[in-house]
């Protein structure tokens, strides 16, 4: 049998279950992600830095572990639940079990909960923080202190990179905690990618004088990154700018918007968003735990909306020619994707050029 863990609850609720990664305790941001699949995207995905993350599907870990389908080198969880853990995974790809991949990673882990309560805790109560011991845990007062900072520069990149160096148009990807997802769908339409840290000044990318600029994803609370909104802000109207999630918040911020902390987000593969253009439905992926208040623009139209709660998914700027979405295009969410967007990007630099 494996070796006791205890989850305890910023309220006060404890769960007991079961370690299957690495042997360490935490303090994190306890939240929850819907997604059948992608479990691999899920723990490799930046965005999650900080977040004790728990999945609502009940068995994972079926299809083991593909590193091809990474979206970063490393894990970035701060700690992962599952109800039921599979130990015998069957894939054609599969190159090691979850729990093996996890230990390697040191990311702790813990199954046997139930998951369904944890998750009707969050939805009801909002998130919060947990603590992931050996023992019964009591220090609330560390445990409310928890705050997720400086979460973009844990993540960021620490150099410039470039990728596809012979490929057109240019494109600067300011790594706010990028997926790699995105990368491959601007590699797929032949760009030359320039990947450049977080706070990478806008002269100095400017310089590199490219076709476009893509801001990515990353963690944390948006409005912190006070470096990164100036150089968007200055960046603006110079070349076409898309911006994805992290990148669509610090855009809006850069342009006199508002952003706050959602009850308890969104996250996982079947999240809604309409396109208030032509009331088409797309079924997107998300991970974020902020919004863009829609009123508090001073510019821009809303061009996306969720269809679950109506809160800004996407907005158009067309006066500095900039479009931004807060969900991921690059996900292949299905059933009618909304890949385009890179198309539309494309299109965009062609004709500025």
């Amino acid at each position: 049998m494996d070796k006791k863990v205890y989850v305890t609850l910023q309220n006060g609720k404890v769960f007991e279950g079961y370690s299957f990664g690495a042997e360490k305790e935490v303090i994190g941001e306890l939240v929850f992600t819907t997604g059948m699949t992608g479990y691999l995207e899920t723990l490799t995905d930046p965005s999650y830095y900080g977040q004790i993350v728990t999945q609502t599907f009940p068995l994972i870990g079926n299809y083991g572990v593909i590193p091809a389908d990474f979206e970063s080198k490393k894990s970035w969880v701060t700690a992962y639940i599952v109800r039921e853990k599979c130990d015998h995974p069957s894939n054609f790809r599969c190159e090691g079990t979850l729990e093996e991949y996890l230990k390697e990673a040191g990311v702790p882990a813990v199954y046997g909960i139930d998951t369904r309560e944890l998750t009707r805790i969050v939805r009801e109560t909002g998130v919060m923080n947990a603590a992931v011991t050996f023992r019964p845990f009591d220090d609330f007062k560390k445990l409310s202190a928890y705050r997720i900072k400086d979460a973009v520069k844990a993540v960021t990149t620490g150099e410039v990179g470039v990728i596809n160096e012979a490929g057109a148009p240019s494109v600067v990807l300011y790594d706010f905690g990028v997926k790699g997802n995105i990368e491959r769908e601007l590699v797929k339409r032949g760009c030359r990618v320039t990947i450049v840290p977080a706070e990478y000044s806008a002269e100095e990318v400017l310089k590199l004088n490219p076709d476009g600029i893509m801001l990515a994803n990353g963690p944390g609370d948006p409005a912190e990154n006070v470096t990164a909104i100036e150089n968007i802000r200055k960046l603006a109207g110079k070349k076409p700018i898309f911006g994805i999630c992290l990148g669509h918040q610090l855009f809006a911020l850069a342009m006199g918007g508002k952003t706050r902390k959602m009850k308890y987000g969104h996250r996982g593969a079947n999240q809604p968003v309409k396109q208030l253009s032509t009331g088409r439905v797309f079924i997107s992926s998300q991970n974020h735990g902020y919004e863009v208040v829609s009123d508090s623009l001073p510019c821009g139209t809303l061009s996306f909306i969720n269809g679950n709660d109506g809160t800004c998914e996407g907005i158009d700027y067309p006066e500095v020619n900039a479009f931004t979405v807060q969900f991921h295009p690059e996900a292949c969410g299905g059933p009618h994707d909304a890949n385009y967007l890179f198309d539309e990007f494309i299109a965009r630099m062609k004709k500025e050029k």
